[in-house]
């Protein structure tokens, strides 16, 4: 009896403190007329994990809870460091909140690594940028030789599509290509093209007929985006407020429509964008999760159930899930569309079609996979 007491002492002079802690932190805040973003809070209250968080919370009303709860998840240490970092927006961890502020133009490069895949630091972040649209319209023909040389099997039989359309492949930047299958281009700036065989388009094409023969209807857009920006007078800069009009007429037209996938090709050389797994060349993707977007946490959670499946299975193949604030791109990428949207960047400019398609392949089983077990985990829910 005598213990529980002591122990009730304890925890109601830890809530005294901590309350007098955060008064003193508001005022602080308040009197040095310190600005604080929502996004600086939420990257420095990651010290603490949530979860354990609300358990301590709980288990303080009641002792009988979660007994195996030794150590508070609120200690001395944390706090300060919670205090240091909302002070002075400074993360101990990441020497970009160092110099952040006194180099120009490092801060376009906060994306925030939510996980990080085989050779990812920051110093090989993503980066988003779209070419002039004198480019766009020098755009490449197709290497005829290189399409021969990497052709790859991808069965020939007739597809018949579901009925019903679940999943929504588009191409915001539908330019981007690979330079392996263009001809005369040797220069990054030079991935560019309108033929869908070797753009991205194409990759979208393989990835719908892997989810029909699947048992996954599929509703694939191949607006030529270049076309259409040039048709407007828009900037490629702008490609993002032309796709969002695509994606939000086809949720309108079609409510089924739960998986919108946006997919992209990264500007990175190859030693960065392949992997080889048991003698075979894939071209490696990530995945980019919007933070400006009301989804996030659940297209999130989507982007890290499936890069772990990939890593399970083919490991090093994914570089990775990158969160991305309107500092370092759109910020939203058309994800506030769904609770299950998606931007995969698959390979890079030096990738070859054996590569990205090895890549589509493993991708649109993992996909599917995921897909199914969802649908059986709503189903024996009630919800399907």
């Amino acid at each position: 009896m005598k213990s529980t007491k002591i122990i009730t002492l304890k925890l109601t002079y830890q809530s005294i403190l901590m309350v007098i802690f955060m008064f003193l932190i508001i005022s602080l805040v308040i009197f040095s007329k310190m600005s604080i973003s929502s996004l600086k809070m939420n990257n420095s209250i990651g010290i603490l994990s949530s979860e354990k968080l609300f358990l301590q919370f709980f288990k303080s009303e009641n002792h009988t809870f979660f007994p195996e709860m030794d150590k508070s998840v609120i200690t001395f240490s944390k706090m300060t460091n919670l205090a240091f970092q909302i002070g002075t927006t400074i993360k101990p961890t990441d020497a970009r909140t160092f110099l952040g502020n006194e180099i120009p133009g490092l801060g376009a490069y906060d994306t925030e690594i939510v996980i990080a895949g085989e050779g990812t630091n920051i110093t090989n972040l993503p980066s988003e940028s779209a070419p002039p649209n004198e480019v766009l319209q020098n755009a490449r023909k197709a290497s005829e030789d290189s399409l021969k040389q990497n052709q790859t099997t991808n069965n020939n039989k007739p597809v018949t599509n579901p009925e019903h359309k679940t999943v929504f492949i588009y191409h915001t930047h539908s330019w981007e290509s690979y330079l392996p299958l263009l001809k005369d281009a040797t220069n990054p700036n030079d991935a560019i093209s309108s033929d869908e065989r070797v753009n991205v388009i194409g990759l979208g094409d393989r990835l719908a007929t892997n989810l029909m023969r699947k048992g996954i209807g599929v509703d694939h857009d191949k607006t030529n985006m270049t076309q259409e920006l040039l048709k407007k007078g828009w900037q490629s800069t702008q490609a993002y407020t032309e796709s969002r009009q695509i994606v939000e007429a086809a949720a309108t037209k079609d409510k089924e429509l739960k998986y919108f996938i946006d997919i992209h090709r990264d500007s990175a050389r190859k030693q960065l964008t392949t992997k080889t797994i048991n003698g075979v060349n894939y071209a490696r993707l990530y995945f980019v999760v919007g933070r400006e977007n009301k989804n996030y946490l659940d297209n999130l959670e989507v982007a890290k159930a499936l890069n772990n499946e990939l890593e399970k299975k083919y490991p090093g193949v994914s570089r990775g899930v990158f969160l991305k604030t309107y500092k370092e791109g759109n910020g939203v990428y058309n994800q506030d569309i769904s609770s299950k949207a998606m931007l995969i960047e698959i390979g890079g400019v030096d990738n070859n079609l054996n590569e990205l398609d090895n890549t589509v392949d493993v991708f649109s089983d993992i996909l599917a996979d995921y897909y199914w077990k969802a649908n059986d985990a709503k189903a024996v829910n009630g919800n399907g």
